[in-house]
């Protein structure tokens, strides 16, 4: 097996897991708490991957406080209903096993609330995978992805790292912080997301992320 990277950082939500019916339906309920009609979950499939207080702005045209509201309103049904709705990806996690077993650095690095992570990790029996988990915090700290990145690798090598991802985010945050992004089509990217921002591979299956890995 020729290693290409030391260090390989994964993103969480479209990625690890398929987070997207607790989000989603999380989202659903912010919304319609402020009166915005959104019977269509696949219209807010957006919102999985970037800062909630970004995209509630953007989708609704509103000033960042009243985003922020909106924030605090899908947690008080996430953290009771949606944290539990979701699954691990199909193969994700006897390669991420794989990887840690043979000696490469592991971590989670997600815009998700570091918390909610460690929590789904841990029911999951997943946690003890990663060398470190690490994403936003409830009082915005780390809300962009090139925040996460650039603590996890602050005492690493830089060039033997890479960042596996599903979102345009997890692209422009790998390149902000001077490393390679490979994107996964499991996700919730649209049709031309991650090449248009800048991924060196986008790959189909954990097969093909193996290859684009190991060779």
């Amino acid at each position: 097996m020729k290693r290409k990277y030391d260090t390989v950082l994964f993103d969480f939500d479209g990625t690890l897991f398929d987070t997207g019916e607790g989000i989603l339906k999380s989202v659903q309920y912010a919304a319609e708490s402020f009166g915005y009609n959104e019977p269509d979950l696949d219209a807010l499939r957006s919102f999985v991957g970037p800062p909630l207080e970004l995209s509630f702005a953007r989708r609704y045209k509103i000033p960042i406080e009243k985003s922020r509201e909106m924030v605090k309103k899908f947690r008080d049904r996430y953290k009771v209903k949606g944290v539990l709705e979701c699954k691990p990806y199909p193969d994700i996690f006897p390669f991420v096993k794989e990887l840690s077993d043979s000696g490469y650095s592991v971590c989670v690095a997600t815009g998700k609330p570091t918390p909610y992570t460690i929590e789904i990790l841990e029911r999951y029996g997943y946690l003890n995978h990663f060398s470190a988990v690490l994403g936003s915090e409830f009082n915005g700290t780390r809300m962009e992805k090139s925040e996460v990145i650039a603590e996890l690798l602050c005492n690493s090598d830089k060039s033997t790292a890479v960042m596996v991802g599903d979102r345009d985010n997890d692209v422009l945050g790998a390149k902000a912080c001077g490393i390679p992004c490979i994107g996964v089509n499991w996700g919730f990217a649209e049709p031309g997301e991650l090449i248009n921002a800048g991924a060196i591979r986008v790959v189909d299956n954990v097969s093909e992320l193996r290859q684009a890995l190991f060779f």
